[in-house]
């Protein structure tokens, strides 16, 4: 059993709030990272201190947003490439993960598809949980290990609203993020006590690339804002924000936790 605790307060209020959230000499491998929530996730981390491992299926060797974003930041970024909907990519990420020294894992990569469940084929139906669940999991298993073994470790997995409701039209993303939600919690049920902390955020309505049709549909997006207390959607950044927290020695002893940043759209 990990016999860590979260830092003794320093003399001054700045030295206190940097060993709480401060990520200085630690690894980040951020999912998705190539834009989006994941982009704005890397730059958090990475202003913290951290190094980043950044991951999607079309992150350039090269330049790229993310790598501008960590290195201007003054922090090392490597990139890496995976298809999470061909397994065998994901196996082999998993296994290059498992040989490096990871201390933060977050799992933010996703997809999904917009059918009528009456119509929504099986092959959009496996495409999202591959992508969205089962990757996940391997990543975290594989990952994991070596945090258990080490006796810390981060994991934050990117849950959503549909983690707790069942939306219109999105079978199968509904059914992977209920999995992501339930999979944080069997994670953290079984690594908490080596010292291994497995949260989740969930992310309410954000304006990113996968919300580009419901924020074209005026009435759909009137009807998703009149619902929302803070009145507007989420930007990336927000987002971010509790990842940082859930990455951080703040973090310590939240566990298993589906941390909602959604403007208040649960609490209506």
């Amino acid at each position: 059993m990990s016999t860590a605790t979260s830092p003794a307060a320093p003399h001054s209020t700045a030295a206190y709030a940097e060993s709480l959230f401060g990520l200085s000499g630690r690894t980040a491998v951020v999912t998705g990272a190539s834009r989006g929530i994941g982009l704005a996730i890397a730059e958090a981390l990475a202003s913290a201190g951290a190094d980043i491992i950044g991951v999607s299926h079309d992150m350039p060797a090269g330049e790229s947003d993310a790598r501008t974003v960590v290195e201007g930041l003054g922090r090392t970024f490597v990139p890496l490439q995976a298809d999470f909907s061909v397994r065998e990519q994901v196996t082999a990420l998993a296994a290059d993960l498992a040989a490096r020294d990871v201390d933060i894992l977050v799992n933010n990569g996703g997809t999904i598809r917009r059918t009528p469940a009456a119509l929504h084929s099986d092959e959009d139906f496996d495409h999202v949980l591959d992508v969205n669940l089962r990757s996940a999991f391997v990543l975290s298993r594989e990952v994991g290990r070596t945090m258990v073994a080490r006796g810390s470790g981060k994991i934050v997995n990117t849950a959503s609203m549909l983690s707790f409701q069942g939306g219109i039209n999105v079978p199968g993303y509904t059914s992977s993020k209920s999995g992501i939600a339930g999979l944080t919690r069997a994670l953290a049920n079984e690594w908490a006590e080596s010292g291994v902390n497995v949260n989740a955020v969930a992310p309410g309505y954000v304006a990113t690339a996968n919300t580009h049709d419901l924020r074209q549909d005026q009435a759909r997006s009137d009807e998703i804002l009149s619902r929302i207390p803070a009145g507007r959607w989420a930007l990336a950044s927000d987002i971010a924000g509790a990842v940082l927290f859930l990455c951080s020695h703040a973090a310590d002893y939240v566990n298993g936790a589906i941390l909602p940043v959604d403007g208040g759209w649960l609490a209506r």
